[in-house]
């Protein structure tokens, strides 16, 4: 039976297509008569069958998934979870693909945003975290509730795959949604009126904690306590079970340890640490910087801004101030964006009134880590303004990372150093950690 005409393809229909690069979002590339389709489930140079889930005539591009590989990459390996794969869970998009190849692919996605986006070349090396293969590296999952289910969504789907556990997550999950499963089902209407269930094993506690979140009110805080390993020592902080917290269970000591060693802060400096959730880097920073010097932490969301001040209260040279960075700065909001604190969004909002008194007149360096959807021209443009000798660009989204180091560049800042970690394997989802210096300084550490 011959196969549709490109024009022609629609959700459900076959065609067998060679696949191109890997791109950003966890699919690749592939073409059928010249259009464009977006695969999942494969591997570059992978001869497969895919069938259309998304799109159809008309469509710029279409989107598949390969349900039969009929020559496979050298770097495909067995899934190792039960419900990978097509129409399955969404969370993971690499499963089937080595881990270390897994390093090399998002490499090449930060290299090709980074030239793209911003026309700089640059070799991108993703470094592991302390996983070995890939897997229980997770401490935090929510799990979705409905109709009596419980599990993951399909990959951009509202429909729940049941499951019992989760091979990315530490073993303490899987206990404890195992017991709750059980607690459930001898309890009829257990999960009445719950929208999820966020399950956390945080690294301060011996308890795993479970969290009811209702569907139709507010979830009542619960505060956990994570320890992080600093070069300093030891630091325990606190922070929401449904607040913003690096998932993967080595990333904050990493990212710590990144983030101090590209700010390379002097005792006696400046530094402002924006978008700073309960202040991972906050208290560091303020270290760093000792007695004589000042640390400038802001943060909007409430919960957060309540832990970072607990967090902060033995570090008096650290300033907390609670705001959105685009109101401090009297930037007009120009759509959603997410906080470091909570799980929010942020809407639009007009009429706001800048109180750029809060923030000091200058800076000697500047630690950002912005949402996903990152900073934009005219918080880069007023961080510039401050005239930083280094900024620190913590990102987790290299299209993002991309569109600002060009921004920064037509202010006459460069990227001077970047490192890229592996803080969530089997995902398409890399962090790196930017540092950026006025144009004919000397190179970053």
């Amino acid at each position: 039976m011959s196969e549709p005409a490109a024009d022609d393809l629609t959700v459900g229909d076959e065609i067998d297509v060679e696949v191109g690069p890997v791109a950003h979002g966890g699919h690749c590339v592939a073409r059928h008569e010249g259009r464009v389709l977006f695969v999942r489930h494969t591997l570059p140079g992978e001869r497969v069958r895919v069938r259309i889930t998304e799109g159809g005539p008309g469509d710029r591009f279409l989107r598949a998934d390969a349900v039969t590989v009929t020559e496979a990459s050298e770097h495909r390996v067995d899934v190792r979870c039960p419900v990978a794969g097509p129409g399955g869970c969404g969370g993971c998009d690499f499963q089937h693909v080595a881990t270390g190849h897994q390093r090399d692919l998002k490499a090449g996605v930060v290299a090709e945003q980074l030239q793209r986006l911003a026309g700089l070349e640059r070799q991108v090396v993703v470094e592991p975290l302390d996983d070995a293969d890939g897997l229980r590296y997770r401490t935090r999952v929510e799990f979705a509730v409905a109709d009596g289910k419980v599990g993951l969504r399909r990959h951009r789907s509202h429909d729940i795959v049941p499951l019992t556990g989760c091979p990315i997550a530490v073993p303490g999950i899987d206990e404890a949604l195992t017991e709750t499963l059980a607690e459930t089902a001898q309890a009829k209407g257990a999960l009445a009126g719950i929208a999820a269930l966020d399950v956390v094993v945080p690294s301060a506690e011996e308890d795993t904690v479970v969290v009811e979140v209702p569907a139709d009110a507010p979830t009542p805080p619960i505060t956990v306590t994570e320890r992080v390993a600093t070069p300093a020592g030891e630091r325990v902080m606190g922070v929401d079970a449904r607040g913003f917290w690096q998932v993967h269970r080595d990333a904050p000591r990493a990212f710590v340890e990144a983030v101090l060693v590209a700010a390379d802060v002097q005792e006696g400096e400046r530094v402002l640490d924006l978008y700073c959730g309960v202040g991972l880097f906050s208290g560091p920073l303020a270290e760093a910087v000792g007695p004589d010097g000042q640390l400038v932490a802001v943060e909007s969301d409430r919960r957060a801004v309540d832990h970072l001040r607990d967090n902060l209260g033995a570090t008096p040279q650290a300033l907390v101030v609670p705001g959105r960075v685009d109101d401090l700065f009297g930037i007009a909001r120009k759509g959603p964006k997410g906080s470091k604190g909570g799980r929010n969004g942020r809407g639009r909002s007009r009429g706001r009134t800048a109180r750029s008194d809060l923030l000091p007149p200058s800076a000697d360096v500047v630690v950002i880590d912005p949402p996903r959807t990152g900073a934009g021209r005219e918080i880069v443009t007023a961080l510039t303004s401050l005239r930083p000798r280094r900024l620190v660009y913590v990102a987790c989204d290299p299209a993002a990372l991309a569109r600002d180091t060009a921004y920064l560049a037509d202010l006459g800042f460069e990227m001077t150093g970047l490192r890229a970690f592996d803080a969530f394997p089997m995902t398409h989802h890399v962090e790196c950690v930017a540092t950026f210096e006025a144009k004919g300084a000397a190179p970053a550490p």
